[in-house]
């Protein structure tokens, strides 16, 4: 288990790379290989995707994978790469502002030092969590850190973009309330048009975060914006997956193997995981 020093070091070192106009870049993993190819393309930091993680472990997105498993493989990645893991821990993994402590605590033990927390509901209610609640939840998440010594990034993810429920001005109205509960970061998934992005970070005061992918202005771009933080979300599992699908279907439909060229060798691989921690 990482210690409190350790922890606390390494929870310093990835809040000091959230700079605008200097974004940190986060080719998001999903499991242990996955963070271990990143770290080793010279990523700053590792950050998981949700839905990548819970793919993996055979079940759908959005709050459909279990605390218990889903911590079992976040500990796996922090064990395999030495560089700040952030998890994205969903809705918190829990019910309630209680639940979402807990598991801030269980993410901390397992060697992480940050997480997202989103504030869409899945088979409720609405469409968003109510402002009040999810600034309940953020601020439980902000306690349980700070009570253990550990100053954890936590990125409060405002899906009104997302689920086309709100523009800047329901963001930033949001955006104020979870960082008066205790957000050291804003991630608005959904918003990449530069106008906006714009608004965003100059009404946001915390850092930016904004999720890319095919069809986004490129990094440099988002910097000049005044974006913090980039990441791919499930974007790079999304891609791995489609390789294995082509794999699969030239090699049973026509039993060649052109999609398979290009591949990590079995040896680089190897050795990557086999690197002392």
């Amino acid at each position: 288990m990482t210690n409190q020093n350790t922890l606390r070091d390494r929870a310093l070192a990835f809040r000091a790379l959230h700079v605008p106009g200097r974004p940190l870049v986060l080719p998001n993993a999903w499991d242990a290989a996955s963070a271990r190819i990143v770290e080793d393309a010279g990523a700053a930091a590792v950050a998981t995707t949700s839905a990548g993680l819970a793919w993996a472990l055979g079940v759908p997105d959005g709050d459909q994978l279990d605390r218990e498993r889903a911590l079992e493989a976040l500990a796996r990645i922090t064990a395999t790469v030495a560089v700040p893991v952030s998890a994205d821990i969903e809705s918190g993994f829990a019910k309630d502002a209680a639940g979402v402590a807990d598991t801030v605590r269980a993410v901390l033990a397992a060697g992480a030092v940050g997480v997202n927390i989103e504030d869409a509901l899945y088979g409720g209610e609405g469409v968003l969590r109510p402002v009040a609640e999810q600034a309940e939840r953020i601020a439980a998440a902000r306690e349980a850190a700070d009570a253990e010594g550990v100053p954890l990034f936590v990125n409060a993810r405002i899906d009104t973009f997302l689920r086309g429920v709100g523009g800047v001005d329901a963001t930033l109205e949001r955006a104020a309330a979870f960082r008066a509960a205790g957000a050291d970061g804003i991630f608005v998934p959904g918003a990449v048009e530069p106008g906006t992005v714009k608004e965003l970070a100059d009404g946001i005061d915390a850092p930016l975060n904004v999720l890319v992918g095919p069809g986004a202005p490129p990094v440099a771009e988002l910097a000049v914006l005044g974006v913090a933080r980039v990441s791919a979300g499930s974007s790079v599992a999304l891609a791995a997956y489609a390789v294995v699908r082509r794999a699969a279907r030239e090699l049973l439909d026509t039993g060649t193997y052109g999609a398979q060229t290009g591949g990590l060798g079995y040896g680089e691989l190897n050795s990557l995981l086999a690197r002392e921690s």
